[in-house]
């Protein structure tokens, strides 16, 4: 995986590649069919990714999305590279809070890799998009969004740590802290999104969301206004999964399918903060420089719902295991 130009606070240090700069730069996903050649990863084992607990057709999935990597040309580099530079010096990232960068290394583990470099790269990505384009709120939220965690039952840190945690943060980050893990495995459930959709009527009157902390099922209340900020920092995350290229070849992606969706109902409800631009594939087309495995080409014909239910069905597992209860209720107002 090429990595360039590190980021770091003191002990904390992770690199930025060229798609993430690109993000950056451009504030928001973009598909680079054309402009890059997608290769197969020489050596690549999803068991040190957050994602090797897989097993059977989810993993299969999971492995074809995953053991790939963008080559660029040198020309294509250096033009990411000097925008990324140009708007860098326009309007540096703050630095990392030095309090939570010894927290990080000194109580939690990030040694698992992410989809693409290390996991922390993922989250100082995370924190450095989110100063750049949602100013207005904490980009410490995007630095730990999984710090009590993933999608996939890796636990940075346990439960007895979130009080000292908490002495880093303030109760606004706090809680969306809290509460992203939740959030992130309601999207797939499906039935958080369909409500919120099916209430468009009356979405201004949506008052709290109660659900269960995944790292010990604790409940959790987030009052409506949070909710949307929390539905903002999603969007942003959502950036860092997307595929280098050929989106259009990628329409079963569980994770495309639920950016879409979300981006399409903070529209619709008139709640689109952060700046995240992007255009979804309409129609499905050809792999532009991408390796196709005969698996790939085969799972690239599949219904989006089939590989939706498969992440659903994952996700259930994940919390059964984590004795994380998904159940949620909304809150109208009258």
């Amino acid at each position: 995986m090429s990595t360039q130009e590190t980021t770091e606070g003191a002990e904390l240090k992770a690199s930025l590649n060229l798609q993430r700069k690109a993000a950056i730069t451009a504030g928001g996903a973009i598909d680079h069919a054309g402009r890059v050649q997608v290769e197969r990863m020489v050596n690549f084992d999803m068991k040190r990714t957050i994602f090797g607990a897989l097993s059977g057709l989810p993993a299969k999935f999971m492995e074809e999305k995953l053991a790939k990597e963008p080559v660029w040309s040198s020309a294509e580099a250096a033009a990411v590279e000097a925008a990324y530079a140009e708007a860098e010096a326009a309007n540096p990232a703050p630095k990392i809070d030095q309090r939570l960068i010894n927290f990080m290394v000194e109580e939690c583990d990030f040694s698992m890799e992410h989809a693409d470099g290390t996991f922390l790269e993922h989250l100082v990505f995370c924190h450095d998009y989110a100063a750049r384009h949602y100013p207005a709120h904490s980009p410490n939220v995007a630095l730990l969004h999984s710090i009590l965690g993933t999608a996939t039952n890796t636990f940075a840190m346990d439960a007895s740590k979130i009080p000292a945690l908490k002495e880093h943060l303030t109760d606004f980050e706090a809680l969306h802290v809290e509460v992203f893990p939740s959030t992130l495995r309601l999207f797939y459930m499906g039935e958080f999104l369909d409500e919120l959709e099916a209430n468009m009527h009356r979405i201004d009157k949506l008052e709290a969301l109660h659900l269960n902390r995944v790292l010990d099922n604790e409940p959790l209340t987030i009052d409506g206004d949070n909710l949307w900020i929390n539905l903002n920092y999603h969007l942003m995350h959502f950036v860092d999964f997307m595929p280098p290229a050929n989106w259009s070849t990628h329409n079963a992606d569980p994770l495309l399918q639920m950016f879409e969706r979300l981006s399409n109902l903070l529209d619709r409800a008139g709640k689109r903060e952060a700046q995240v631009d992007v255009t979804f594939p309409t129609d499905k087309g050809a792999p532009v420089k991408e390796e196709r495995t005969l698996f790939g080409r085969i799972t690239g014909l599949l219904p989006a719902s089939v590989t939706l239910k498969l992440a659903k069905k994952s996700i259930q597992e994940y919390s059964d295991k984590a004795g994380h209860d998904l159940s949620y209720r909304i809150d109208w107002a009258s």
